[in-house]
C-alpha cells in the first residue's frame, strides 16, 4: 500500500504541475492557504455525538500546527442546531460567503440529506464524519462526497450477524418510532436469521420504558436488539438494569451505549453489547497515539464519533500534503480517493461510493478504573467490509 501511495503522489505531483501551468501557481496556493467549513449538532440535548467529532477533528488541526497538508488552515466551526434550515443556511453561507474549499462534519442523517444537494450543486468536497445515509452510499452518490465514518446501516449489520452467530435464537426488537430508526432495524434483520419474537417502536423523546421492560420479562427472550440514541437509551438502558434483566437476557444495542453516553449510564451499562468500527483500545500505534492525546487535550475518553473526526481531518492532511494544493480538484480528488493517511482504526480503504472498507467489533460497555465507563473490544464481527448500498454507486 506505501509503494500504492508513493506512485500516486508522484503522479498527483506532476498533474498538479500541468494543470497549474507552474511551480508558481502551487507557490500561491501555499501563500493563500486553506479554508474548512466544519458543521455539526453542538448544541441541545444531541450535541454530545457532534462535540466529539468537532473535538477529533480540531485536535488533528492542532497536531499539524494549524497546516493541514502544508498549508495554512482556517476552520470555521458552525453548529447546525439540528435543524433543516439552520443547516442549509450555514453551508450556503460557508459555499458562498467563506468560500470554503473543504466542508466537513454533519451528525445525523437528515441534516446531511438536506444539505447534500447545495454541496453536489456547488462541486465542494465534503469529508462526512458522522451521517451515512443509505441514499448518499447508493444511487445519490457523488464524487465530491468522502466518507470516514461507516454507512449508517453497518453497526446494526454486524450486530445482526453476531446475533445469528451467537445463536441467539428468538431476539426482541425495540427502536425508536422514526424512519432512520426503522432502516436500522432492518439492518439488523438483513444478517439475523432467528426467530423475531417482538418489534416495539416507542414514541420518540420517550424515557419511559416500563411497558417495554415488562414485555420483554414477559417474552423471555434469548436477547434484546436495540437501535435507542441519546437520553432514550440512557433511560432503557438504566431501567433495563433496575429490572435485574441483565443477568438472563443478552442485551445486543448499535448507538446506544458509547463513550458519549456510558459517562451517564455508569455502572447500569456494564457487560451490555454494542458493535462498533473503533474502540479507545484498539491496539495500534495510530490509535494509542490518538487516544492519549485527545484524553491530554480535552479531558474525557474520546467515541468513535471523535475517531472519525480526527480521521477525517488527517484523510484532509494526507490528500492536500500530497497536492501541494488545493487548485485543482481533479487531482485533489484522486489523492483523496487513495485514502492517503493511517486510519486510527487500523485497515481502512475507500469503496466505489468511496465510503469506508474496514472492520466492525464487538464491544462490551466496562469500567475501568474507579470512574471511567468505557467500550471495550471483544470480537472482530466483520474484516475489510463495505456497505451494501455501494452496489448502487454510479459516480457521477
Amino acid at each position: 500500500m506505501n509503494r500504492l501511495f508513493s506512485s500516486l503522489a508522484a503522479a498527483v505531483c506532476l498533474g498538479t504541475a500541468a494543470l497549474a501551468g507552474s511551480a508558481g501557481a502551487m507557490g500561491t496556493a501555499q501563500a493563500e492557504g486553506m479554508k474548512i467549513g466544519f458543521v455539526a449538532t453542538l448544541s441541545g440535548p444531541a450535541s454530545l455525538p457532534g462535540r466529539h467529532m468537532r473535538d477529533g477533528f480540531l485536535l488533528a488541526v492542532k497536531q499539524k500546527n494549524d497546516r493541514l497538508g502544508g498549508l495554512q488552515t482556517k476552520v470555521v466551526v458552525v453548529d447546525d442546531k439540528l435543524d433543516i434550515e439552520v443547516a442549509r443556511q450555514s453551508v450556503a453561507n460557508l459555499i458562498n460567503e467563506e468560500k470554503v474549499d473543504f466542508l466537513a462534519g454533519i451528525t445525523f442523517n437528515n441534516i446531511m440529506l438536506a444539505v447534500y444537494p447545495e454541496v453536489v450543486k456547488s462541486e465542494t468536497i465534503f469529508i462526512g464524519a458522522g451521517a451515512g445515509p443509505g441514499y448518499i452510499a447508493g444511487k445519490g452518490c457523488s464524487r465530491y462526497f468522502f466518507s470516514t465514518a461507516s454507512q449508517s446501516d453497518q453497526n446494526n449489520e454486524a450486530m445482526g450477524r453476531y446475533a445469528r452467530e451467537r445463536g441467539y435464537g428468538r431476539v426482541m426488537l425495540l427502536a425508536p418510532d422514526y424512519r432512520g430508526a426503522k432502516e436500522a432495524i432492518a439492518a439488523f434483520k438483513r444478517h439475523y436469521s432467528g426467530e423475531i419474537v417482538g418489534e416495539f417502536y416507542s414514541k420518540l423523546g420517550q424515557t419511559d420504558f416500563s411497558a417495554d421492560i415488562a414485555m420483554i420479562g414477559k417474552m423471555e427472550p434469548d436477547a434484546v436488539f436495540t437501535f435507542m440514541p441519546g437520553q432514550m437509551g440512557v433511560s432503557l438502558v438504566e431501567q433495563f438494569a433496575k429490572a435485574g434483566l441483565k443477568a438472563d437476557i443478552a442485551f445486543l444495542s448499535a448507538y446506544t451505549l458509547d463513550e458519549t453516553t456510558l459517562p451517564v449510564m455508569k455502572d447500569a451499562a456494564e457487560g451490555l453489547l454494542s458493535v462498533s468500527d473503533w474502540s479507545p483500545d484498539l491496539n495500534t500505534e495510530e490509535n494509542n497515539r490518538f487516544v492519549r492525546a485527545f484524553e491530554d487535550e480535552y479531558g474525557y475518553e474520546p467515541s468513535a464519533y471523535a475517531a472519525q473526526g480526527y480521521d477525517a481531518a488527517m484523510l484532509i492532511n494526507g490528500a492536500v500534503g500530497m497536492t501541494g494544493s488545493v487548485a485543482e480538484k481533479k487531482v485533489l480528488l484522486s489523492s483523496l480517493r487513495a485514502a492517503p493517511f493511517q486510519s486510527v482504526r487500523g485497515d481502512f480503504r475507500f469503496n466505489s461510493n468511496q465510503f469506508p472498507v474496514h472492520d466492525f467489533y464487538l464491544v462490551e460497555a466496562i469500567r475501568r478504573g474507579s470512574d471511567k465507563y468505557v467500550t471495550e473490544m471483544k470480537t472482530k464481527v466483520f474484516d475489510d467490509v463495505g456497505d451494501s448500498y455501494a452496489g448502487s454507486c454510479r459516480m457521477n
